[in-house]
C-alpha cells in the first residue's frame, strides 16, 4: 500500500529522535538537600542589626521563636507557661512587661500596649536620642535661657547660670537626680526643646515603640504625652547596648560640681541603691525610675543573674504606696529568672521580629489557596499529595519538591513537540521522494 513507506519513514525518524532525547528527572542533589520551609508561627532570624545613624545600635533581633505579637495587644496578663513554670506574680500595676535582654523575648506582660503617662522613665528615650552627639569630657557653660520653662515641682540637680559643666556631669544629673534642669540644658545643646521632641519621636518609631507620644522630653506631665510598658522595655533594652548609657544608669553615687566645690548626689532608683526601706536587688544594672502626680510611680529595671539579663517595666501600681513599684519590679525579676526555659515568649521587643512574623503570616495566607487548588485525583507518587498526607507545611518546600519530582511547562511538552515535528518531517520526505521523483 502507499501508506506503508510513509509509516516506515515516520517510525524510523521518531525512534531516532526519542532515543536522542534526555529523560527529565529529579537531580540527586535536589533529593538529598530539601529546600527549608518557613513553619507557621516561626519568626525567621534576621541579619545583623545595622548601626543607627545617631550611634546607638539597635539590639540584635531574637533567634527564631514561636512568637505572636498579637498576644501583647490583648488586655490582661499574657503568659504561656510550660511544665514546672512558677506562677506569675499578682501585681497592682496598671501595666508591666518582663523580657529577656539578649533575645528580646517578652516572657510575660500585662496590658503591654496600654498608653499611660511615663514620667521620668521617658528620660531613657531622651538619652538614646541625645547621648551620642557629645563627648563626655566636652564642657558647656549654662545660660539663663536654658533654665527657663522648667515645670513647677520638677526634680532638679542644681545647675547654675554661668557655671561650666562637663557633659558627663549633665548626664549624671539626668540619670541619678532625674534633673529636669539637666535635660533642658542638654536639649538646648541638641537643637532646642521642640526639635528634641521631634527627634525623640522619630527615635521611638525607629525602635518600634509606637505607643509613645513625646510632648515634654523630660517626662514632665503634659497633655497627650504617653508611653507604654512595652515601649519602656524597648528603651531600656536598647540603652543597655550602649556602654555610656549603661554606665550612667548603673551609677549609684557621684560628685556634682558647683564652681570651686562639689556635692554628692545619689541615684533615686532605690532598687539600685538599697535605701529608704527598699532592699537592693542583687545584680541590678539600673535603669530609670520616675514619678509625677498624673503618672504615679514608674520604673524600668534591668538585672543580670548568671548569663541572663532581664529588663522589666512597671507603670503606676495601684496599691502599696510609693515603694510598691520597686517591690513589684523585684517580683517580676525573680519570676523571670525562675521561669527560664519554662515559658514560651508572648512577644518580642524587636521590631524586626514583629515585621517578619507579619510577613510570614501574610505569605502563608496567600499561598494556601494555591496549594489547595492543586489537590485532586493524582497519582500515589505525587509529591504534593504525599506532603499533605504527612502533615507538611505550605510554602517554598512543597513547590520545590513538586518541581524537582515532575517536569512541567516547556520541559514537559518538549518530547511531544519533537515527535510531532519528526512525524511531519518524515511525511514530507516520503511525499517528495514519491511524487518529486516522478516529476523529474
Amino acid at each position: 500500500m502507499i501508506v506503508t513507506p510513509a509509516v516506515r519513514h515516520t517510525a524510523a525518524g521518531a525512534a531516532a529522535l526519542l532515543l536522542a532525547l534526555p529523560v527529565p528527572c529529579a537531580s540527586a542533589a535536589s533529593a538529598a538537600s530539601p529546600v527549608p520551609a518557613v513553619l507557621p508561627g516561626v519568626v525567621p532570624a534576621a541579619g545583623p542589626p545595622s548601626g543607627a545613624a545617631d550611634g546607638v545600635t539597635e539590639p540584635a533581633p531574637p533567634a527564631p521563636r514561636f512568637v505572636d505579637p498579637a498576644l501583647l495587644n490583648r488586655p490582661g496578663t499574657q503568659v504561656q507557661t510550660l511544665r514546672g513554670a512558677p506562677a506569675v506574680p499578682s501585681l497592682t500595676a496598671l501595666s508591666w512587661v518582663v523580657a529577656d535582654v539578649s533575645t528580646g523575648d517578652v516572657l510575660a506582660a500585662r496590658n503591654a500596649h496600654k498608653p499611660l503617662p511615663p514620667a521620668s522613665t521617658l528620660k531613657t528615650l531622651f538619652a538614646l536620642t541625645a547621648l551620642p552627639h557629645h563627648e563626655p569630657d566636652e564642657r558647656h557653660t549654662v545660660s539663663d535661657a536654658e533654665l527657663t520653662g522648667i515645670g513647677e515641682g520638677s526634680s532638679l540637680v542644681g545647675l547654675k547660670e554661668g557655671y561650666t559643666y562637663r557633659v558627663s556631669d549633665l548626664w549624671n544629673g539626668v540619670f541619678l537626680s532625674s534633673g529636669n534642669d539637666a535635660v533642658h540644658v542638654l536639649a538646648s545643646m541638641n537643637g532646642g526643646w521642640s526639635a528634641m521632641s521631634r527627634k525623640m519621636q522619630a527615635k521611638a518609631r525607629a525602635l518600634g515603640a509606637r505607643d509613645t507620644h513625646v510632648v515634654s522630653p523630660d517626662g514632665y506631665d503634659a497633655p497627650g504625652q504617653v508611653s507604654s510598658a512595652y515601649d519602656l522595655a524597648v528603651f531600656g533594652r536598647t540603652g543597655l547596648q550602649d556602654p555610656q548609657f549603661t554606665r550612667y544608669c548603673s551609677t549609684r553615687y557621684a560628685d556634682f560640681p558647683a564652681g570651686s566645690w562639689s556635692y554628692g548626689i545619689a541615684n533615686t532608683n532605690r532598687l539600685l541603691t538599697g535605701e529608704s526601706g527598699v532592699d537592693r536587688y542583687p545584680g541590678l544594672i539600673g535603669v530609670k525610675n520616675g514619678y509625677t502626680t498624673n503618672a504615679g510611680n514608674t520604673l524600668i529595671a534591668a538585672a543580670k543573674r548568671g548569663s541572663r539579663t532581664l529588663v522589666v517595666s512597671v507603670m503606676n501600681p495601684q496599691g502599696g504606696g510609693g515603694l510598691a513599684v520597686y517591690e513589684e519590679a523585684r517580683e517580676l525579676l525573680d519570676w523571670g529568672f525562675g521561669a527560664a526555659g519554662k515559658v514560651q515568649p508572648v512577644g518580642s521587643l524587636s521590631p524586626t521580629a514583629a515585621r517578619d512574623f507579619a510577613r510570614t503570616r501574610a505569605a502563608q495566607a496567600a499561598e494556601r489557596p494555591a496549594v489547595r487548588a492543586q489537590a485532586g485525583p493524582q497519582g500515589a507518587d505525587d509529591p504534593l499529595r504525599a506532603l499533605a498526607a504527612s502533615g507538611g507545611v505550605h510554602g517554598a518546600a512543597p513547590r520545590a519538591a513538586a518541581k524537582s519530582a515532575a517536569p512541567s511547562g516547556t520541559a514537559a511538552g518538549l518530547p511531544l513537540a519533537l515527535v510531532g515535528s519528526a512525524l511531519g518531517a518524515a511525511l514530507s520526505l516520503w511525499l517528495w521522494r514519491r511524487f518529486g521523483a516522478r516529476g523529474n
